[in-house]
């Protein structure tokens, strides 16, 4: 492949509005005011933005989740302006949702990568076990109308309830279902599989999205 040809190849793909895919593991995002993305997210931009943190904030919408709750928290950043913002996270695949009005979907605060300004979102911990579990679980609630672009480490799974789950592994969850924390009891004292914590969903609505990677777990 030439140089002429490599250029043309991996150009930007034509397009002026809503979230849109360069390739499985790149979003560009054409921004006319402002989007949230996840902090350190941008691998590049053209035209004019500007960025900006958003921390713990009164009324109930937050950017970061205070210390005292969770020591991962779930930075964003707002980026606002003119131009087309190109953001990626790791190398992880990336998915766009379409959310309708008062529309709601949970995600994990690793797996959010962008939403549009019209999405509201709120930031907390779930589960009474989720200290323990990865760390303390902290998970972003979105609801429409808008766009929303979540990451997986290879392809989703998305499964209907009732069913029990990784922490490590669950990406996003509709917010019909209200998962609780288990210790699996089938697992020996002593063993140290990695899957003693679980996550359950109950009922028979609403689905759940997984992904083959433990986000907290060690890979090989």
């Amino acid at each position: 492949m030439n140089v002429e040809e490599f250029t043309q190849s991996n150009a930007p793909k034509d397009g002026n509005s809503g979230f849109q895919k360069e390739n499985k593991r790149l979003l560009d995002i054409p921004v006319d005011g402002t989007v949230m993305v996840k902090a350190g997210s941008m691998i590049g931009y053209t035209g004019e933005l500007t960025f900006t943190g958003k921390s713990s904030a009164e009324g109930g919408l937050t950017g970061f989740v205070k210390e005292a709750v969770s020591s991962e928290g779930t930075p964003v950043m707002e980026a606002e302006g003119s131009g087309h913002l190109y953001v990626a996270d790791q190398g992880k695949k990336v998915q766009i949702l379409e959310l309708d009005a008062e529309q709601s979907i949970s995600v994990n605060g690793n797996d959010v990568l962008a939403f549009e300004s019209t999405v509201d979102y709120e930031i907390n911990t779930i589960g009474s076990l989720s200290e323990v579990a990865a760390g303390g679980l902290t998970n972003v609630y979105l609801t429409g109308p808008g766009a929303v672009a979540i990451s997986t480490h290879g392809d989703p799974l998305v499964v209907t309830p009732p069913v029990t789950t990784d922490p490590d592994a669950t990406v996003a969850w509709s917010t019909n279902l209200s998962p609780s924390f288990a210790t699996n009891k089938t697992i020996e004292i002593g063993q140290t599989s990695g899957e003693s914590i679980q996550m359950e969903f109950t009922g028979s609505e609403g689905f759940v999205v997984i992904q083959p990677y433990e986000e907290g777990g060690a890979q090989p």
